[in-house]
């Protein structure tokens, strides 16, 4: 027989002992690493620093709403996302608030004009709303109103509509606001004055009832405001509730436009397309001219796809203004409307020598027009589709070289100034759904559960844990029966679009502003600016409850997309 091994081992290294040891190891190595692991995590944490823009570059915009090569567009009538839905709602960037203090602080320090003191005889005589004593008043009262908004500036009071009453605005912007904007508001007070001389507030007006604080007087000093650091970036942010100027431009003289170089899309398939669609080409053809210097030439008339009108029918001959903030568009880019700019084309261009290029193929490149001198490049599409898409010009190699500019494409400030008031009449207080219905819900085939769990009942069901009883709750829907939702009512208190009908009928600013837009013709308040402000509103709400997120295991584009709607 063999001898036993002279090598003796320990207690802790016996077969059955060895697995032990193991996983003791294992655990220690594993414990190492996740003490390093955090150590790592928190140095990281606490030296970096994050890019803050304001905006996110129109790279990242593009590469949001990126195309398929040759894709074409399947009819959707949602609202179409535009610049500034990208912008960082960073709260740095708005400027300081101004809260009661800044207020308090105000009066010791006023260097505003100098109002001749008045002896007061009791409650008798007109209120000076110049009096910086009914500013201060004005501003304290607003504040403590209105305990959702930040404010950040307040306009000089001027005189209302009789002598107890003065109008002021101010610039705010909602608490819990996400969107990066600031919203302008002024309103009429009446102000009592007591019989030992104390002023007090009576009433503060609804929306924008104080008219003669709304423009803002060219000699008038500044009201309160601080002081921002970013004063450009605040500059570039919308105003929703500013006077809006959206008047065409005009070229200066003959020599100016015949110096000029000019980029114009004819014909294609795009038109009574999806407002979707319509942007896509748009701005690739406002791309194309930025990327070759070039002023564009735009039709501001454009064909409204049958799923935004009442009719079901495609309609011509609505403008651009109506749907977006042109003002912001001719105030950033470089564009002239077309019927104008043939008017002068015919004036001076056999005069001037000025010669047109004339492009018939989509692939001929905007790279390989950089060289061209011509005053004016003419891009003509065929009657084929999908090739005579304008959006066909930024495929291919293009589509790395120009960049579709979202950030000069806005809203129309008069349907966001129609949000606001919404909002402000809700005191910016309150929760939202969106409930999709109509045909996805009796598309049984597509939505097998759509029908059933946005049902009142299930809608109780689902709303019980998430919103707080008792809330105001905005229901965005395109359910044309609002009566649907009467069970709602037993817990929350609901409001939908059409419960604000006032603001875009007949005597209605909207309804003003829009006819003489249209040369006095009125103007259809259509699906598309229905679906606009009704999106608008519920993206305010404190809450936000999607319908395929969040009442629905249905896929948003049908039954087996969901994963192909994330990719």
């Amino acid at each position: 027989m063999l001898g036993r091994s002279g090598f003796s081992r320990p207690g802790g290294f016996r077969p059955e002992n060895l697995g032990q040891n193991t996983m003791a190891m294992i655990g220690n190595v594993c414990f190492s690493v996740f003490v390093i692991g955090v150590l790592v995590f928190t140095i990281m944490a606490a030296t970096y620093e994050p890019e803050d823009p304001l905006f996110h570059p129109s790279t990242k915009i593009t590469t949001f709403l990126t195309s398929k090569s040759n894709a074409t567009f399947k009819s959707d009538n949602s609202v179409v996302r535009t610049g500034e839905d990208f912008m960082a709602a960073n709260e740095s960037v708005f400027g300081a608030i101004i809260n009661m203090t800044d207020v308090d602080n105000s009066v010791s320090g006023e260097t505003g004009e100098v109002v001749e003191a008045t002896q007061c005889d009791g409650n008798s005589g007109p209120i000076d709303c110049r009096d910086p004593e009914v500013f201060h008043l004005m501003m304290r009262a607003t504040i403590e109103k209105f305990k959702d908004i930040h404010f950040y500036r307040f306009g000089k009071p001027v005189a209302g509509s009789n002598d107890s009453s003065c109008d002021m605005a101010w610039r705010f912007r909602p608490k819990d606001g996400k969107a990066a904007a600031f919203y302008k508001d002024y309103r009429r007070f009446v102000i009592e004055r007591s019989e030992n001389c104390t002023l007090s507030v009576v009433s503060i007006g609804e929306y924008h009832t104080g008219m003669n604080a709304r423009k803002r007087k060219k000699n008038q000093k500044g009201g309160l405001e601080k002081t921002s650091l970013n004063t450009d970036q605040v500059n570039a942010l919308p105003v929703v509730g500013e006077m809006v100027n959206d008047s065409l431009p005009v070229v200066e003289s003959e020599s100016s436009f015949s110096r000029g170089k000019y980029l114009v899309y004819m014909g294609g398939g795009d038109r009574c397309k999806s407002m979707n669609h319509y942007l896509w080409s748009f701005l690739c053809a406002l791309g194309e001219a930025q990327y070759l210097n070039r002023t564009l030439v735009m039709d501001l008339s454009i064909c409204l796809s049958s799923i935004y009108t009442s009719s079901k029918q495609d309609e011509e001959g609505k403008d651009f203004r109506f749907y977006f903030d042109f003002e912001h568009l001719k105030e950033a880019a470089s564009v002239l409307d077309k019927d104008q700019f043939w008017e002068d084309w015919s004036k001076w261009q056999q005069k001037d020598g000025m010669n047109l290029h004339l492009v018939e193929d989509f692939r001929v490149t905007p790279m390989k027009l950089m060289d061209v001198k011509d005053a004016l490049i003419m891009r003509k599409f065929g009657s084929v589709e999908p090739d005579n898409y304008w959006y066909r010009v930024c495929e291919g190699e293009t589509e790395s070289i120009v960049q579709r500019p979202w950030h000069l494409i806005w809203k129309s400030r008069r349907l966001m100034d129609i949000m606001s008031a919404i909002a402000s009449r809700l005191n910016w207080d309150y929760d939202s759904v969106h409930v999709v219905r109509g045909e996805k819900a009796r598309n049984k085939e597509l939505w097998p559960n759509l029908d059933a769990h946005t049902s009142p009942d299930a809608l109780l069901s689902t709303l019980r844990d998430k919103i707080d009883e008792g809330r105001n709750l905005y229901i965005a829907t395109n359910e044309p029966d609002t009566s649907f939702f009467d069970p709602l009512k037993d817990k929350y208190t609901t409001h939908f679009l059409d419960e604000y009908k006032d603001l875009w009928d007949v005597t209605s600013e909207w309804y003003s502003e829009t006819t003489k837009l249209n040369n006095g013709v009125p103007v259809e308040f259509d699906g598309y600016m229905r679906v606009s402000i009704d999106t608008e509103v519920f993206l305010r709400g404190k809450k936000q409850l999607e319908t395929f997120n969040d009442l629905t295991s249905d896929c948003k584009d049908g039954i087996n997309t969901c994963n192909v709607a994330e990719n």
